[in-house]
């Protein structure tokens, strides 16, 4: 079917029943006053992903609106009643983007309507406290509405089953298989009444004691250590001021403009820790009260930023800096570790994660990007311990109590290993170029270029097939000894010109890596319109004083490779 002919139909379905009037007149105004959104919000279906689905609220097969969520429910209840013989229950929260409540409320009726019980949390909740309850009320699946760091008018349905975690295979496409089975009329909005219960303060309270419990292992005076907090108008702005204070970090200041939720998020470009600017108010506020740690949460509060004292100014650790100085702390306060143990990471984090596992002989194991891919880890090797893992997009889960990336224990961590590190008179930033002296210095650069729309789309494709042909024979100037394609499955010796197996799912992802350990890697978000680069280099450092300048060496040496692939 060509686009015109797909734009034609879905027009004629989505104004005709079972869609409501209020829905029917938005579409048939957007094709005579808007046709270029038109054709972006129904030239295809947004589609059901492997861990769910986000995409731009508005009217159309290819925007978050009540009939796309609609079609997710219907096809998951259906499943749910499809495998089981016995009444089961779901959890739903929603975080503070425009429309979520509406939407959870909508979801929580079409699963009431199938017989289905449905717990749903009174007012907004963080991501990692879905997870929390999905293990803790035994149920069968969670959902939760967000588009954790997206722009505003982004929502999202993501979607986790019975261990708690994210869904995997095989779960993740029987899930799909039902959704895409589903007609528009044939989603109930009936709603049972005896079916939904509202949860709240007691599910917070259980999660804010296991979170101190799996994040308080430090030995300092906590009351010492002076930390700012900003929920980026998400999330978090309740729980985590409870975990940290509850942990006995006294002096506790909030950044007051950003701390009530807003969907509009008002008062940054974007509501992601991983940009600085989304810290700039709180590092503000940490310099003019002498503080020592800056602390942002994305909307859904499962990814971390954090800003530390240095110098008497303010430096902003990355994702993959922040994995190894948490990972590093945490298992040096562990006895007895051995192969029984494992932490986890994702192909495209840094590499001297593997170090660290390595120096404290617990396993390390690596997955996709993505932390259902960690949380499947869990599952799928019981006879070993989980202790931590992380990603390099700012995303770290301590314990097995939650099966997601989770940006409260991960604060209470960072604040732990702060306070620590300022009753010895260092810096946060002095404990990690201790890293690196121990392990190697790993730099990292990540590179995100937006490619929106329908043309958008089609760029990335090309992008990706373009670097799939290339001839990559060296990465500033060491030859290319493997290049990984996970699409295909395979990884290439280039040195001994064979081929192997990938033992990993298909995933649109290419790894080039060099004699001297220098790796870039290549791949679609999964979550917005963009194509990602990751750069990583390395080098030995031999002492605290040598630091400056073999960071400005390995400076050199990504700008070189990125004028190479022309990113």
């Amino acid at each position: 079917m060509s686009k015109e002919e797909l734009l034609k139909k879905n027009y004629e379905i989505w104004t005709n029943e079972p869609f409501d009037y209020k829905t029917i007149k938005e579409v048939k105004e957007l094709k005579n006053n808007n046709p270029l959104e038109f054709q972006e919000s129904f030239y295809k279906n947004l589609s059901f992903g492997t861990g769910g689905m986000r995409g731009i609220v508005g009217v159309g097969p290819n925007r978050v609106n009540k009939y796309t969520f609609g079609k997710n429910s219907q096809g998951i209840a259906n499943y749910i009643n499809k495998i089981s013989s016995k009444k089961e229950s779901v959890v739903i929260a929603y975080d503070c983007r425009n429309q979520s409540k509406e939407l959870a409320n909508q979801v929580a009726e079409i699963f009431s309507s199938n017989n289905i019980k449905v717990y749903l949390f009174e007012s907004i909740r963080p991501t990692p406290e879905l997870s929390y309850s999905v293990i803790k009320l035994k149920c069968i699946c969670g959902i939760v509405l967000t588009a954790s760091h997206n722009p505003p008018e982004y929502n999202g349905y993501k979607v986790y089953w019975k261990d708690g975690g994210q869904i995997v295979p095989p779960i993740d496409k029987n899930l799909i298989s039902e959704i895409e089975s589903v007609k528009f009329n044939e989603i109930n909005f009936e709603k049972n009444d005896s079916n939904i219960e509202i949860i709240g303060d007691k599910i917070d309270s259980d999660f804010v004691k296991d979170s101190i419990k799996n994040g308080k292992i430090g030995n300092s005076n906590r009351e010492n250590y002076k930390v700012v907090f900003t929920a980026l108008h998400g999330t978090s702005y309740k729980l985590l001021p409870e975990v940290l204070i509850g942990a006995g970090f006294k002096d506790f200041n909030v950044v007051e403009e950003q701390h009530n939720p807003d969907g509009n998020f008002s008062t940054v470009q974007s509501p992601n820790p991983e940009e600085p600017e989304a810290l700039s108010l709180g590092i503000k506020l940490a310099k003019k009260i002498n503080a020592d740690i800056v602390i942002g949460t994305d909307p859904d509060a499962d990814r971390v930023g954090l800003a530390v004292k240095h110098n008497n100014d303010f430096q902003i650790l990355n994702g993959n800096q922040m994995m190894i100085v948490l990972t590093e702390f945490i298992l040096s306060k562990k006895e007895n570790l051995n192969k029984s143990f494992f932490i986890g990471s994702t192909v495209v984090s840094t590499s001297m994660i593997k170090q660290v596992a390595n120096f404290y002989n617990v396993d390390f194991k690596v997955g996709l990007t993505g932390f259902k891919w960690i949380g499947k880890m869990i599952n799928d090797f019981k006879n070993q311990k989980y202790i931590a893992g992380g990603e390099e997009s700012f995303g770290y889960m301590v314990g097995d109590f939650v099966r997601d990336k989770d940006a409260l224990t991960s604060s209470l961590v960072a604040c732990e290993l702060g306070s620590e590190c300022k009753s010895k008179n260092i810096s946060l930033i002095d404990y990690l170029i201790k890293c690196y002296i121990k392990y190697g210095f790993y730099k990292e650069k990540l590179i995100s270029i937006k490619k929106e729309g329908e043309k958008g789309l089609e760029e990335i494709s090309s992008i990706m097939n373009n670097l799939r042909s290339s001839k990559k024979d060296f990465i500033d100037g060491s030859k290319t000894i493997t290049i990984k394609d996970f699409n295909s499955s395979k990884t290439y010796d280039l040195k001994n010109n064979k081929a192997f197996n990938l033992d990993f799912p298909k995933s649109n992802v290419l790894i080039f890596e060099s004699e001297d350990g220098s790796t870039v890697a290549a791949r679609p978000s999964g979550t917005e319109p963009k194509i990602k680069f990751y750069i990583s280099v390395n080098c030995r450092l031999s002492s605290k004083e040598d630091f400056e300048k073999k960071n400005s060496l390995l400076d050199e040496k990504i700008n070189r490779i990125i004028k190479e692939f022309q990113f």
